[in-house]
């Protein structure tokens, strides 16, 4: 018998939006998530250090992940420089106990922080014990016509990264095979972003097995491959009618993971 990771399982706060940051400490201690990962953005309390201190002491959930500031909406938080953003994306994850700070690739008009990225990540894995783990991103896609958006690239694995992070939804909308792409990662994949998609040019974030992503088949081989990362659920759960169905939605997710998580493999006796 193989045994199973014993990676955490985390909540993205980006998953309980429009609420808020403070909302997505509670739901993930009141489903017993074994922690969250702080997506930085436009919530001041997102920003804040003591603020998340306070709330992961408060509901004893630790903060396992910092996701830096990369989003088209937040090029204004922890300054406009890139570079300023990611310093402070690992001094946070210091000071709250994070392991891992995940970046996207720069935009393409962000060129000179696109030219020195890929030097730029390994200068400053080389000044922490925090993970920089970049993430796999995709083509922007309008009716037939295809925008490169992301630079050096959005397949993460054309380029020389110490630690990846693997996102299932951003898979989907890329259209490529994620099981060949953690392949490509090998012990280099640090980080899950798990969810699901079904291939649209949107970027869905479906809750996972709702699509057609190789969820389950991923997080069985994350069980038995000797994975020391945390696995985030990131989940759009924007149109949930309610806050009990929000919750919902997050309880069947975790419950998702943990079952194929906790998949083992029956070694044949010799």
């Amino acid at each position: 018998m193989v045994e199973p990771t014993h990676a955490r399982i985390a909540l993205s706060t980006a998953s309980v939006y429009p609420e808020s940051t403070a909302t997505a400490f509670e739901i993930a201690a009141r489903l017993g998530y074994d922690g969250v990962e702080v997506m930085v953005w436009t919530d001041p309390v997102s920003q804040d250090i003591e603020a998340l201190r306070r709330l992961s002491d408060y509901h004893g959930i630790p903060i396992l992940a910092v996701h830096a500031p990369c989003l088209l909406i937040t090029q204004r938080v922890w300054s406009t420089d890139p570079w300023v953003k990611l310093q402070r994306a690992r001094s946070a994850a210091e000071k709250l106990g994070a392991s891992t700070v995940v970046v996207h690739p720069p935009f393409r008009w962000q060129r000179q922080y696109a030219r020195d990225f890929v030097a730029g990540i390994w200068r400053m894995a080389n000044e922490t014990d925090v993970r920089f783990a970049v993430e796999n991103m995709y083509p922007w896609r309008y009716r037939d016509r295809e925008m490169l958006a992301y630079a050096p690239d959005w397949d993460v694995t054309k380029d020389d990264y110490r630690h990846f992070t693997i996102d299932l939804s951003h898979t989907s909308t890329a259209r490529t095979d994620a099981l060949h792409m953690i392949d490509r990662m090998g012990d280099r994949l640090g980080h899950v972003h798990l969810a699901d998609g079904r291939g649209s040019a949107k970027d869905e974030h479906l809750v996972p097995g709702r699509g057609t992503q190789p969820c389950a088949e991923l997080l069985e081989r994350l069980s038995v491959g000797g994975f020391d990362g945390h696995v985030v659920i990131e989940v759009n759960t924007r149109r949930a009618m309610s806050s009990a169905e929000r919750e919902a939605d997050l309880a069947e997710a975790l419950a998702f993971t943990r079952r194929h998580l906790a998949h083992a493999v029956e070694v044949p006796r010799r």
